[in-house]
């Protein structure tokens, strides 16, 4: 017995159900449902079979439009689309409504341009969970340092980011290590741990961007940003002794310079007044030997005039020079002559005090008269013990 028996489903009623009654009542469903005329009471006729096909024509075309509608996307202003077909690159759209053949023709990858991406070199996430393969690194003065870094960057070209390279964050991330470990293997470990920090990354930022540009990556590096550099943990302490050390030399060597800066300044100071009055001498005595040179020819000229007048003036002149400051009584016995030579200076300062007391008290003018009786007396007296021994030697 077929399954298109009528009296199947009558003589077994736990078989299966007509499969021709099942299609006829879901396509009067499907006609109700659109507004057709339903066939479930018209068995045998051609009815029903018209409105299923109609039906399903309508759910082909709403499929077909609403494949079709999935084509459609919409691009950010810092977005870029990737159209692909079949896999192809096709085109790269810019921002706005747009549309592409529905899957499994094309697909769109859409790539956000202005997010600042970051990879990390040397730990992850944090500085303390450290990755010693990265971050130790030799020097040129053999040296070994631990630097922990990060690398910020955004894309440039999307195309190039999405097929030219496999992990293009990976790519980053050695591209960065290989061109630190460069740049610090050409310096020294200070240079790298204290003044040529920055230095250190602009190198390093510099070749990053050579390296990946190399590779067609797409990729702009921004920024790169040390987040630690000193000596591994083992040597620490000794190099913080040596860092000791060089702070207390450069501090010695301030002091010492200070110093010098202020010992240099007076210094030099005394120098160029030595110098001046050198020179001061220098000319002064060039002048003196000038005027005696020029009054010796005067008197030259005048001793050929008259010798005897003008040797007897030179020689009282050169007496009166030598005698002038002498406080003594000198007598010529021995060429009889009985000039006397008196202390003029203290007869003319004991007329000055004289002078000067005249209105001092009673008591003290007699004391200065009688002083200076005594000493006319002593003066009196020596005259005339020069004269009687003028008149004996007679």
């Amino acid at each position: 017995m077929g399954l298109n028996d009528p009296q199947w489903g009558n003589k077994n009623n736990g078989g299966p159900p007509d499969l021709e009654e099942l299609l006829r009542k879901l396509n009067a469903k499907v006609a109700s449902v659109f507004g057709g005329k339903g066939g479930a009471g018209k068995p045998g006729g051609g009815e029903p079979t018209h409105g299923f096909a109609g039906g399903m024509g309508l759910i082909a075309a709403i499929v077909v439009l609403i494949w079709v509608g999935s084509g459609f996307y919409i691009v950010d202003a810092s977005q870029r689309g990737v159209v692909l077909r079949f896999g192809k690159l096709i085109e790269t759209t810019q921002p706005g409504p747009r549309w592409h053949l529905p899957f499994p023709i094309e697909t769109v990858e859409i790539v956000n341009l202005s997010q600042v991406r970051t990879v990390e070199v040397g730990y992850r996430d944090n500085v303390k969970n450290k990755m010693i393969k990265e971050s130790l690194m030799l020097t040129d003065d053999e040296n070994i340092i631990d630097i922990q870094f990060a690398v910020q960057y955004y894309l440039k070209d999307p195309a190039d980011y999405l097929f030219n390279n496999r992990m293009p964050d990976e790519n980053v991330r050695q591209a960065a290590e290989t061109a630190i470990r460069e740049v610090v293997g050409k310096n020294k470990m200070d240079f790298v741990l204290y003044e040529g920090r920055e230095q250190v990354a602009a190198s390093a930022t510099k070749l990053i961007q050579e390296i990946l540009d190399r590779y067609k990556s797409g990729i702009l590096i921004s920024k790169l940003t040390m987040q630690n550099a000193q000596p591994p943990e083992q040597v620490q302490a000794a190099f913080d002794d040596a860092v000791k050390a060089g702070q207390d030399r450069e501090r010695q060597k301030n002091e010492g310079q200070a110093y010098a800066n202020d010992v240099i300044p007076r210094a030099s100071g005394a120098a160029a007044r030595l110098i001046q009055e050198s020179q001061g001498y220098k000319q002064s005595v060039i002048a003196n030997a000038e005027g005696d040179v020029s009054r010796f020819k005067q008197i030259l000229v005048e001793y050929e005039k008259a010798p005897a007048v003008t040797r007897e003036r030179m020689y009282l002149d050169m007496m009166q020079q030598v005698m002038g400051n002498v406080s003594k009584v000198m007598v010529d016995q021995k060429n009889g002559n009985s000039l006397l030579y008196l202390p003029l200076d203290k007869l003319i300062q004991t007329t000055r005090a004289g002078s000067m007391d005249t209105d001092a008290p009673p008591a003290a003018a007699k004391a200065d008269t009688s002083s200076q009786g005594n000493d006319n007396t002593a003066a009196q007296r020596a005259r005339d013990s020069l004269l009687s021994r003028d008149r004996e030697a007679r």
